[in-house]
């Protein structure tokens, strides 16, 4: 499990949290087009990677992700996120060249796009390697609700790809992360609670606990259910 931290649209704050034990930073990157909202580029991420040296997933939330490939690599992305609805034409050159310039493929899809529109990209030649399943409405990200019905998609995904990454974002705390896990999360996006508490230590403790219990509880059914079937 990898725990990230989401920062919409400034570095203030990043580094009290990479001390916390984070050791991934999630960036939303939007244009105004494909969504609402303007939030930060390229040139924000590079400064994070001079000042954090940490993990960088850019989530791009813009109409023409390939031009954003070579300044992100430029500017230290380790992830480069893309939106199947912004490259439903081009989106095996996009993951092509994204694994040319050294990052991460990954596909996220709108609340209301049919998971199986990326099955394609992950049975693929050049396989995306991580699914990013929105639990908001996409845009700013403050004051939404969680969609307990999007978990539906992560259960698809699960099932039919096990060994798959996949990443949920959008309102996820202690109230809802064991429910985002036993759907079969393995990243999980967490941003506005962490910047609010002024105990993150203690908060992504607490995260790592309930996720561990969690896996471990899932476990012991999966064996007794392998038993039950052999006995």
């Amino acid at each position: 499990m990898k725990y990230l931290e989401l920062k919409l649209s400034q570095d203030m704050g990043t580094e009290r949290m990479m001390k916390a034990g984070f050791h991934t930073l999630h960036i939303d990157i939007s244009d105004g087009h494909f969504v609402y909202n303007l939030t930060v580029g390229p040139s924000v991420v590079e400064s994070l990677w001079k000042r954090t040296k940490a993990n960088l997933e850019c989530n791009l939330k813009v109409t023409n992700p390939l031009r954003y490939v070579e300044p992100l690599a430029k500017a230290g992305a380790s992830v480069f996120t893309f939106h199947i609805e912004a490259s439903k034409d081009n989106w095996r050159e996009l993951i092509c060249k994204i694994k040319a310039k050294g990052m991460r493929p990954a596909v996220a899809l709108k609340d209301e796009t049919p998971v199986e529109e990326v099955f394609p990209l992950v049975e693929d030649d050049y396989p995306i390697d991580m699914v990013l399943i929105m639990t908001v409405e996409r845009g700013f990200g403050k004051g939404e609700s969680f969609m307990p019905k999007m978990l539906d998609k992560v259960r698809m995904l699960g099932k039919k790809y096990p060994k798959l990454d996949i990443q949920v974002d959008g309102c996820v705390g202690p109230c809802n992360i064991k429910e985002v896990t036993a759907a079969g999360a393995n990243c999980i996006v967490s941003g506005a609670a962490m910047f609010i508490t002024d105990k993150p230590r203690e908060f992504l403790a607490c995260y790592k606990t309930l996720v561990i219990k969690e896996i471990e509880r899932l476990n012991w059914f999966a064996e007794n259910a392998d038993r039950r079937t052999t006995n």
